[in-house]
């Protein structure tokens, strides 16, 4: 029997909450908190007394509260965020001109919407929390769904934050060194601080992290309706010089429009967001699609507006010298209030990686749920109610990921990994066409969508492979696969001695952070 304190002195009292410890699996044991209270001779040696007042916190039945406005603002509010800020002069040197840039724009807008009508039919056909893990999972098993879990949790989500908070650090000190490129110590280190910002927020309350949202997602809606506008005003009085030789020039090699297609999907990175609350939505049979149909086509036309604004001022060499495209716009046209630019990219970026962390926990919850990932980041805080193992790792693997590497590179590490998944799970839309005809389709889209977004994921994944080869795509398929090296021991034979060495870990992790299962273990 072991015996813990609140940290704070005195004696423990007779009476002391059982705690009965459940292994769960190779990756951890489970401290379940009773509430009534039980001597010192009812425990057995699987018990452990906590002098404290947890209580196990259970979910509550989903309640069906997000309506079609409600998804359509998801999906806008999460779409939006650096991507368009950071990527255009990327997505301008990869495409060789401004035609072709433009036309990169609106083709991401048009496959992003394919690929999410195929993820429409995956979540009103498998009604699981999880996203592409749960379908990954029906679809190919568990080594396929544990490959996922293990990249996502370990790269994707942790190195999307590092993205967001690195590009949001650029635009926040970008006013406080006119002409010049910042230190890049300084990025890292105020990157790194609001990182630091966003997981406490995330850790101390759900409902704040949601009402930093909703702030920010007003924010970033507002940015781009001032360049927007501010654009078709230009526009109107005549500044067409950019655009009367759109398309002149040679034509980029093969590899480097995958790249820019890869600069240009990031910005439109959470078209498939809705998936992870389709037993929250009110009837998501319409408005699922219906929300899709609408949120990603309005982003499109927002994002290829924001891009013919800066054309309208900005020549190319202009927009690929400039080191903040949105901040020299706004030195250009809205001058002497040009700083509610920079502002409002920060405000915009910031709510962008404040809902990646938001949402960051859910993966990590469900694999941990199915024994793939430790047992603890499926916890939630008993005090605040909020997966703060999940948060609090995503976090510091965020910070780790700004120390290698600037934003291009983690954005093609970003993309590469991405999209070898988004084109496995329209894969196994493809596949329960055949081998799962017995599940229910309330939507079902024409088969020849999901092969198109399976091409377009294999020409994404190999074209800059192929035309560019480089070392980091070699060490993220490695990375990739290296979770077998775990999958087998740890989750397929299920060895002893992890068990051992991860149960104490595991109960000492929890006490720590005072967290608790979210669902009883029966």
């Amino acid at each position: 029997m072991i015996t813990a304190t609140r940290g704070r002195g005195g004696s423990l009292p007779a009476a002391t909450i059982a705690v009965k410890v459940v292994t769960v699996g190779v990756f951890g044991s489970t401290v379940l908190l009773n509430d009534e209270p039980l001597h010192e001779e009812e425990t057995s040696p699987e018990t452990i007394s906590v002098h404290n007042d947890f209580s196990l916190w259970t979910t509550s039945p989903t309640l069906h509260t997000v309506g079609l406005v409600s998804g359509i603002c998801l999906i806008v509010g999460r779409m939006i965020g650096s991507g368009i800020f950071i990527s255009p002069k990327s997505v301008l040197l990869y495409s060789g001109g401004v035609g072709p840039c433009l036309l990169i724009w609106a083709s991401c807008g048009v496959i992003a919407t394919l690929g999410a009508l195929c993820y429409a039919e995956l979540g009103t056909m498998i009604t699981k929390s999880g996203g592409d893990y749960s379908y990954i999972m029906e679809a190919f098993g568990p080594v396929v769904a544990y490959l996922f879990s293990w990249t996502t949790v370990i790269v994707l989500k942790p190195s999307a934050l590092a993205i967001l908070t690195l590009s949001l650090a650029e635009y926040a000190i970008a006013p406080f060194y006119p002409g010049c490129t910042p230190p890049v110590v300084v990025t890292k280190c105020l990157a790194a601080a609001a990182i630091m910002v966003i997981v406490s927020v995330n850790c101390y309350s759900v409902k704040l992290a949601s009402y930093v949202q909703n702030i920010f997602t007003a924010a970033k809606l507002l940015i781009i309706i001032i360049i927007t506008v501010a654009g078709i005003v230009l526009l109107a009085q005549g500044n067409t010089e950019n655009f009367l030789s759109a398309f002149e020039g040679p034509a980029p090699p093969v590899g480097e429009i995958g790249l820019a297609f890869y600069y240009g999907f990031w910005a439109y990175d959470g078209w498939n967001q809705l998936n992870f609350i389709t037993e929250e939505l009110k009837n998501p049979f319409r408005n699922l699609p219906l929300a899709i149909i609408i949120g990603i086509p309005l982003v499109a036309v927002c994002y290829v507006m924001v891009n013919v604004a800066y054309f309208t001022v900005m020549t190319t060499s202009e927009v690929l010298l400039s080191p903040a495209v949105a901040v020299t716009f706004g030195d250009k046209v809205l001058y002497p209030v040009s700083w509610i630019v920079p502002l409002f990219v920060v405000f915009s970026t910031f709510g962008s990686a404040n809902g990646s962390c938001f949402t960051a926990g859910r993966i990590s919850y469900v694999s941990g749920r199915e024994g793939h990932m430790v047992k603890i980041l499926s916890y939630i805080s008993r005090k605040y109610f909020t997966p703060s193992p999940a948060i609090i790792f995503n976090g510091i693997l965020g910070i780790f990921y700004l120390m290698p590497a600037d934003i291009n590179s983690l954005i093609n590490y970003f993309s590469f990994a991405q999209w070898m998944f988004y084109g496995l799970t329209s894969l196994g839309l493809i596949v329960m066409r055949f081998t799962r005809k017995d599940l229910h389709r309330p939507v079902k889209v024409p088969i020849v969508l999901p092969a198109l977004v399976v091409l377009v994921s294999i020409y994404l994944v190999l074209a800059p492979i192929i035309d560019k080869p480089e070392v980091e795509y070699l060490y993220c398929a490695i990375f990739i696969l290296s979770g077998l090296l775990l999958y087998y021991p740890f989750v397929h034979r299920k060895v002893k001695w992890g068990r051992t060495i991860m149960r104490p870990i595991t109960i000492y992790l929890q006490l720590l952070m005072e967290v608790v299962p979210p669902e009883k273990s029966e």
